[in-house]
């Protein structure tokens, strides 16, 4: 299926060759994490702003696509981050040139640029009152104590940890603190997996990529009008509430745009918290040091060691900007349209900004990893949220069962999140 977006790319006429060392290729990403880094630390070493072929899992083929920047370098990564005005994110933050339509869908002011991102950022804040956050910590620390409680006596001893455990806890939340009632989270946390599964053969099912994603944006769309409506007419203690009566300068949300804020915390709430502690409790059975480092001194411990759970995991892999003024980057002329796709995995083992960068170490300190992006307008809103959640499921799982074995995982087969599918775990019960 091919989206018209109205919009013309650079031309490839006066680029250079295509890279040799490729990241484009689906054979390139359904390697492993570790062979995708040595390709990434040659990138860094011999072409840090590379100048690749289009990419083949693209979500909507454009027979027009000349190709894309790839930028491996953390220095890259941060100044394309925080110069919004020569790199924008109105045409989209994914490799693919989107429908407009679509991109208001499903990625809200992630995709946007000012006025209307500052706009719609300072409303969806407002929301976030002081009352609301303490709303939420408690909100975090009950689902951690249950999800935990949901299995940690199990006298087998073993579980599937993404379906039995790491899911769990930020659907739960994310559903808690919107106020989605039960009923409708089965089919929520399912269009929210699907949103970021579009290349992966078995989450396709037969089905095409832009099928799946608009398909699943439909469906969260659709329970969000749900709940507006409800929450216009009887108010309740969630965050759905906040939303509809959010208001800065006699300005509110729209219904359609508190429903693309509810599709991109559907994504960013709840997988992104799900792989990373997934990746984690695997580099804590690669790195059993950490794990008991960790465990001597939780509670002075964990802040830092939160970052080191995200560095190490790289959840969200790839974002993309589109240069609109001619800049250099790295002895590379970047012209109007290009197309500058941002590797977060390659600057989080960036030699130059971290010392032994494949060691998975919870003391790192300090840690300026790229993993909630590189700063600037688009820094994500919800990393608090994302960290207070592995500070709470890490603290049940620490003291309750903290004899653990994560197995092999299961990776989902896309460019865009390093996502777990499955991960074998066993533990000794809690008694």
């Amino acid at each position: 299926m091919t989206i018209d977006t109205g919009f013309v790319p650079a031309t490839s006429k006066f680029k250079p060759d295509y890279s040799p060392i490729d990241v484009s290729s689906k054979a390139f990403w359904n390697k492993t994490s570790e062979e995708r880094d040595e390709r990434f630390a040659r990138l860094r070493a011999e072409d840090p702003v590379s100048w690749q072929r289009p990419v083949e899992d693209a979500v909507a083929p454009d027979p027009h696509d000349p190709g894309y920047w790839a930028l491996v370098k953390h220095a890259d990564i941060v100044k394309v981050s925080r110069d919004a005005k020569t790199f924008i994110s109105g045409q989209g933050v994914m490799f693919d040139l989107l429908a407009p339509m679509f991109l208001e869908m499903s990625q809200s002011f992630l995709a946007m640029d000012a006025p209307r991102h500052d706009y719609l950022r300072r409303l969806i804040s407002s929301a976030f009152t002081p009352r609301r956050i303490q709303r939420i910590d408690e909100q975090i620390q009950v689902a951690a104590r249950e999800v935990v409680d949901s299995f940690a006596g199990d006298p087998s001893g073993e579980l599937e940890f993404v379906s039995q455990c790491a899911e769990l806890l930020p659907v739960r939340l994310f559903c808690d603190m919107f106020g989605v009632p039960g009923e409708l989270r089965e089919q929520t946390a399912q269009a929210a997996a699907d949103i970021v599964s579009w290349a992966d053969p078995e989450a396709l099912a037969r089905r095409s990529p832009a099928e799946i994603q608009l398909g699943a944006a439909e469906v969260l769309h659709g329970i969000a009008a749900r709940i507006i409506a409800e929450r216009r007419k009887d108010p309740a203690d969630d965050l759905f509430t906040n939303l509809v009566q959010a208001e800065v300068d006699g300005e509110r949300l729209t219904d359609a745009e508190i429903g693309s804020f509810f599709v991109l915390l559907s994504v960013a709430g709840t997988d992104t918290t799900k792989h990373t502690s997934s990746l984690t409790v695997k580099a804590m059975t690669d790195f059993p040091d950490q794990r008991e480092w960790l465990r001597e001194d939780y509670d002075n411990r964990i802040r830092t060691a939160v970052e080191e759970f995200v560095r190490y995991a790289s959840p969200v892999m790839t974002f993309r900007r589109t240069a609109v003024e001619e800049v250099e980057l790295g002895g590379k002329k970047i012209i109007p349209g290009d197309k500058v796709v941002l590797f977060y995995p390659s600057g989080n083992r960036d030699a130059d900004v971290f010392a032994e960068p494949d060691r998975f170490d919870l003391s790192r300190d300090p840690n300026p990893h790229v993993g909630f992006g590189g700063g600037g307008a688009h820094f994500c809103l919800g990393n608090q949220l994302a960290k207070g959640a592995l500070r709470a499921l890490f603290r049940e799982v620490l003291t309750r069962i903290p004899d653990f074995e994560a197995g092999t995982p299961d990776l989902l087969g896309t460019n865009f999140m390093r996502g777990v599918k499955r991960l074998p775990f066993r533990f000794t019960p809690e008694r």
